[in-house]
Order: structure tokens, then C-alpha cells, then sequence
């Protein structure tokens, strides 16, 4: 009987041990592309999916419940038949909320500056010391900011040191010819989204998505109208962050990702509540001001 328990234990701690971090669902489509073959795309599509669950990207150990919830929808627009591919990829990624089962999302992204080459049953090589592929670098760089953005609504501040790791991702790439990776090649690519998650100037958005979902989201299932006023409380501060500077992108990815929350937080809200932080996010995000304004009819 001892003979077994410690058979378990040791069973139960490999297990531990090849636990990885994400929980990626991957899905590749191509409507776009004419041919009856889709089996170079099905392939690709195992690929992604085990290059991004096969791998570790956070420090700590993550138990198989804990993994984090994401999804990656690479959408083919040309291919050549071989293995130069072009096309979009959206990235999602939630955080489950105490005591409940709502997911609140972290991410929600639409990256079109996507260019690769692959072959099909090629191995998808990584390593944080140089580039090695294009493919290989954005699923590296979004899967990095995943975890980063989990982390610093669970600690503040948690997820620096993976927004560091993004930031080594751009670097490595910027010496490829890859769009996306450089200031130059707009205002809204990876290169700016790693730049303001590194930058001081955007710390007191990342520590509101630290109070927010610690102190507001994971505290509402317990104690609704507590949990909302520390929101309350916290929404005027949105108003501070600067949507104006050249390459704004974590403000963008934040709103994109929290303005139906937030409608939805306080839809139920009293009147005057309701009102004071209609006119505070309308004023701070106003591309999703039309959303806002359902606050003003309930």
C-alpha cells in the first residue's frame, strides 16, 4: 500500500511537471484561398497548437486548472501553394473571476501584419536568444503578453517581467524584414504594444487592471454593489491616461478589451452611478462612446 501511495505521488508530481502554461485554442481558416487541399493549413494548425501548449512561459509552476485561457484564429488571405503564407491573426485571452464563472477578458487583439513562411511537418522553432522565425516570434510575442497581462491582474505589477520578455521578442525580429516588429510600420503593431507595456508613462493603466480585477471584478460575486464601487472608484483614473501619444496601443487594447465589461458592470448600477461613469468613459475612450451611451437609457 506505501509501495502504491508513492507511486501516485511520484505520478502526480511528473504530471505537475509537464504541466504548461496556456490553454491556446488554435483554429486556422482560409476562406479565401481556392483549393480542395487544406491539409498544409490543418497541419499548421497542430503546429501552432503544440509550439504554444508544448512550451513553458511563466516562471512559476501552473497547475493544469490554473492554465491560462487563450485563443489564436490565424486567418489565411494568400498562400502560395508552398510555404509563404500572409494573413490576420486574432489573439484573445480571459482570466476566470473568484467565486464565479465568468471570465473576464484580458485580450482581444486583430494583428494583420502577419507574413511567415512554414513548411508543412517542419518543427516550429523558438529560442529567446535570436530569430529564428517569423511564425515562431509572433506566437513567442503574443504568448508572452498573455501571460504578462494574467499576471498583473492577479499581483500589480506581476507581469513585467514577461512584458520584458515581448520586449526581447520585438527586438530579436527587428533585424528581420517582417512588418510589425519596427516603430516605423504604424501606430498599432507589436513593436508599440511591447513599448507601452514596458513604459513607465502607462503604469497606472496596468495598475488599474490589477485593482480592478482583485479588487472589483473578483470581489463582486460575493458583494455586487462593494465590488462595483471600488470600479466606481476607480474608473475616474482612465481619464488621466494619455490616448495622444504617438504609438498609444495598450490604451486601444485595453478599452477593445473592457468597454462591453464595463457596460455591464454598471447597467444595474443607480441612476447618478450610472451617469457620472458614462460621462467619465465617454470623455477617456470615446471611440466606443455609442456603447456607453446605453448606460444613460437603462
Amino acid at each position: 500500500m506505501k509501495t502504491l501511495s508513492v507511486f501516485v505521488l511520484l505520478f502526480w508530481i511528473a504530471g505537475i511537471a509537464k504541466a504548461q502554461d496556456l490553454n491556446a485554442r488554435v483554429q486556422v481558416v482560409s476562406p479565401k484561398i481556392q483549393t480542395t487541399n487544406k491539409h498544409a493549413f490543418q497541419t499548421l494548425e497542430t503546429a501552432m497548437k503544440d509550439f504554444l501548449n508544448g512550451r513553458k512561459w511563466c516562471a512559476d509552476q501552473i497547475l493544469p486548472p490554473e492554465r491560462i485561457e487563450c485563443a489564436f484564429v490565424l486567418n489565411i488571405t494568400t498562400w502560395d501553394g508552398s510555404s509563404n503564407f500572409t494573413g490576420e491573426l486574432q489573439v484573445q485571452s480571459s482570466r476566470p473571476v473568484f467565486n464565479s464563472s465568468y471570465s473576464s477578458t484580458l485580450l482581444n487583439i486583430l494583428d494583420k501584419d502577419i507574413d511567415f513562411t512554414y513548411t508543412e511537418g517542419q518543427p516550429i522553432d523558438y529560442t529567446d536568444q535570436n530569430f529564428q522565425s517569423n511564425l515562431s516570434s509572433i506566437m513567442a510575442f503574443y504568448a508572452y503578453i498573455i501571460a504578462g497581462m494574467d499576471y498583473d491582474t492577479f499581483s500589480k505589477y506581476g507581469g513585467t517581467p514577461y512584458f520584458a520578455s515581448a520586449q526581447n521578442v520585438v527586438t530579436n525580429a527587428a533585424s528581420a524584414s517582417y512588418k510589425g516588429w519596427k516603430a516605423f510600420d504604424g501606430t498599432t503593431n507589436r513593436y508599440w504594444l511591447a513599448e507601452n507595456l514596458n513604459n513607465q508613462l502607462y503604469q497606472p493603466l496596468r495598475a488599474f487592471m490589477y485593482d480592478y480585477h482583485r479588487n472589483g471584478l473578483d470581489v463582486m460575486a460575493d458583494n455586487t454593489g462593494k465590488g462595483r464601487k471600488v470600479i466606481a472608484d476607480l474608473i475616474p483614473s482612465l481619464s488621466q491616461v494619455d490616448r495622444q501619444r504617438l504609438g498609444a496601443m495598450f490604451p486601444l487594447v485595453f478599452f477593445t478589451a473592457k468597454s462591453d465589461e464595463f457596460v455591464s458592470i454598471f447597467n444595474k448600477a443607480d441612476p447618478q452611478q450610472r451617469v457620472a461613469v458614462m460621462n467619465i468613459l465617454n470623455q477617456a475612450d470615446p471611440a466606443n462612446g455609442l456603447k456607453y451611451q446605453a448606460l444613460q437609457k437603462n
